[in-house]
């Protein structure tokens, strides 16, 4: 939630090799949960840990002060 309204879902398409969308499918079904939940936790993982990543938020505070020098 962001200012204490939820923003919209947003449709993705991704294109997996045979062989990750068998696993992705496997790993679902063993969890017995739907494919697109398995992605979300996998892609909040993902951000979550980039978050904690030191090396991750160096380069996004550069990026973040490239943009800043071009807008002045």
């Amino acid at each position: 939630m962001i200012n204490g309204s939820m923003k919209p879902a947003k449709a993705m398409t991704i294109r997996l090799s045979a062989e990750q969308a068998e696993a992705l499918e496997t790993v679902a079904t063993v969890e017995d949960r739907p494919v697109t939940e398995v992605i979300r936790a996998a892609i909040s993982a993902h951000i979550e840990n980039r978050r904690k990543d030191p090396d991750f938020r160096d380069s996004l505070k550069n990026r973040i002060q490239r943009a800043q020098r071009l807008l002045k």
